[in-house]
């Protein structure tokens, strides 16, 4: 498949550019400073996406499959790149005629309220000891990131394209297992970790699971 890669110099998004090429796939890798990635055989566009407009990025996905985003911010001043660089990169698939997309999201986001649904509820495969404790406590913490996080996926559900969104638990830097677990439109019991490995290796997967288009899939060890 020809793929695009977006902050393919990030944690989950350097696995997916490792596993993708690893897999034979032909891919654009999208970074803001090239630089980081060092040597590859991707082809690679550097875009700022907390300032670039669709324009700049449509020949960066124009031909491709797929889009895979591993977009998040890393830090509080980062805020708002998630879903307004996913805002230009839908434009520009949208422009190019692409229609796939996986994005990486996070397991708390699901009851986190936007715009579009100002009362999310709770998720129905939390437990009562992440639901009523963790998670208030990282929403406390880390609020500008999930309210970031989940306005991007409110952009993907606007999209009227092919969209996946994966929410993984927390994330760490251990190898790819295979092992994780996964579940649609809701999170999974009793996870806590899964690596970035992982995640990366099921939002390719994803790609070849029509039944996840158009759901979110929670991730888990």
């Amino acid at each position: 498949m020809k793929l695009t890669v977006f902050a393919a110099s990030g944690g989950v998004g350097r696995q997916l550019l490792d596993q993708a090429l690893a897999a034979g796939h032909e891919v654009t890798a999208v970074v803001r400073d090239p630089a980081k990635l060092g040597p590859t055989t991707a082809a690679v566009v550097a875009a700022d996406l907390a300032t670039a407009g669709p324009a700049e990025l449509r020949a960066a996905v124009a031909g491709a499959d797929a889009v895979l985003s591993g977009l998040g911010p890393v830090s509080k001043a980062e805020a708002g790149v998630a879903w307004r660089g996913t805002t230009a990169i839908v434009q520009a698939m949208r422009a190019a005629g692409v229609r796939r997309i996986v994005a990486v999201s996070a397991a708390p986001v699901g009851t986190v309220p936007t715009p579009g649904r100002p009362r999310p509820g709770r998720d129905p495969g939390d437990g009562a000891f992440m639901s009523h404790l963790v998670y208030p406590v990282l929403k406390r913490v880390l609020r500008e990131h999930y309210a970031d996080v989940a306005r991007m996926e409110e952009v993907l559900r606007e999209s009227g394209l092919d969209w996946t969104a994966v929410r993984p638990v927390q994330l760490n830097d251990r190898a790819l297992t295979g092992g994780y677990r996964s579940a649609l439109d809701r999170n999974l019991r009793h996870g806590r970790v899964i690596s970035r490995a992982d995640v990366a290796h099921a939002m390719l997967a994803a790609l070849a699971q029509p039944e996840t288009v158009g759901r979110t899939v929670g991730l888990a060890d």
